[in-house]
């Protein structure tokens, strides 16, 4: 899918966290190119502001998954959570490529100094929520923690469908979701090519098995769509599926595996497809409700450069392998 020149430059004049992104992935610029604004994250616009924000003790807001005092305060009443604590910061600054070095002794401090709200754990070992333990697994693999025995709480806490679900630790459900396969397979993925260690691959593509077996919209039982989340596209998403973000995950499996994209996931980038607009852009739905350190993408109905970023190198990635693949079997 080609991007015209004007969209390129609206997606280009960004923050840098985003920037090194489209130049990479739609601009086709040189690695030195990219590279330099990417090494730029943590001294300027998002990543700067995020690093400002620490704490001495290596938290944000003082909480690992909650900002400290949370469940006391009348924030706690409000719909939605906060998204300013530990596990929120880390998840964006990896995400947005920021260098793990930048963040020193972060993972000694937060080793030390933070606690899951559940059971007073210490933060490196996770808890019982397979979200949560997504994150944390990446994270953790991206600031040189040793996370093998967390990795390996994925293998032995899937469900019988194969997937996982943030409710099965209480009894709540032995049905997979798709919120919770899509957090595990992520977190598995980034632990793998962060560490080389592939022990919990098979359980990586069991779980992607179970997305791609729905066509990553549908009802294994009946067919019929899962929800109106699946098309419910939003930047941040923090931990919610929708088709968007799981395409996104499958091209990054396919660039790391060196595989074709599978036929199954036809459907879903025709629902992608259809939500762009005329422009070439994606519009922001309705936002998570919940505190948040800054914005970082457009109000919800204008035009994201954020999603237009990963609706457009998906489609990219999609139309290229498909084109490559027809005139294999026509050549």
């Amino acid at each position: 899918m080609a991007i015209n020149a004007k969209l390129l430059d609206w997606m280009l004049d960004a923050d840098p966290a985003l920037r090194w992104q489209v130049e990479r992935d739609l601009a086709g610029a040189p690695p030195e190119v990219w590279e330099a604004t990417r090494a730029s994250i943590p001294s300027t616009g998002f990543g700067a502001e995020l690093l400002a924000h620490q704490d001495p003790d290596g938290q944000w807001a003082g909480g690992a998954f909650f900002p400290a005092g949370f469940f006391d305060s009348p924030e706690a009443q409000q719909p939605g959570q906060p998204w300013v604590a530990t596990t929120w910061a880390l998840k964006d600054l990896r995400e947005w490529g920021v260098d793990a070095a930048v963040l020193t002794d972060t993972a000694a401090r937060l080793a030390a100094n933070s606690r899951w709200d559940y059971d007073d754990l210490p933060y490196w070992s996770g808890e019982v929520d397979v979200c949560i333990n997504a994150f944390t697994l990446a994270s953790g693999a991206w600031l040189g923690v040793d996370v093998t025995q967390l990795a390996a709480w994925f293998t032995t806490h899937r469900l019988a469908d194969g997937g996982w679900n943030c409710e099965a630790e209480e009894g709540d459900s032995v049905r997979s979701s798709f919120h919770s396969t899509l957090n595990a397979v992520r977190g598995l993925l980034a632990y793998e090519t962060t560490t080389g260690d592939t022990s919990v691959r098979e359980a990586r593509r069991g779980g992607e098995e179970y997305l791609l077996s729905r066509r990553l919209l549908n009802r294994a039982s009946t067919g019929e769509r899962v929800g109106g989340f699946v098309e419910h596209f939003v930047y941040p998403n923090r931990y919610r599926y929708s088709a968007l973000v799981a395409l996104d995950h499958f091209r990054a499996v396919s660039i790391a595996e060196g595989t074709p994209p599978d036929a199954r996931l036809a459907d879903a980038v025709e629902l992608v497809r259809r939500a762009r607009q005329a422009d070439g852009t994606w519009l922001q739905g309705a936002r998570l409700p919940g505190r948040v350190w800054f914005d970082v993408d457009a109000p919800e109905g204008e035009p994201s450069k954020w999603l237009t970023l990963i609706g457009s190198r998906v489609l990219s990635w999609w139309d290229e392998a498909r084109s490559a693949t027809a005139q294999q079997t026509h050549g």
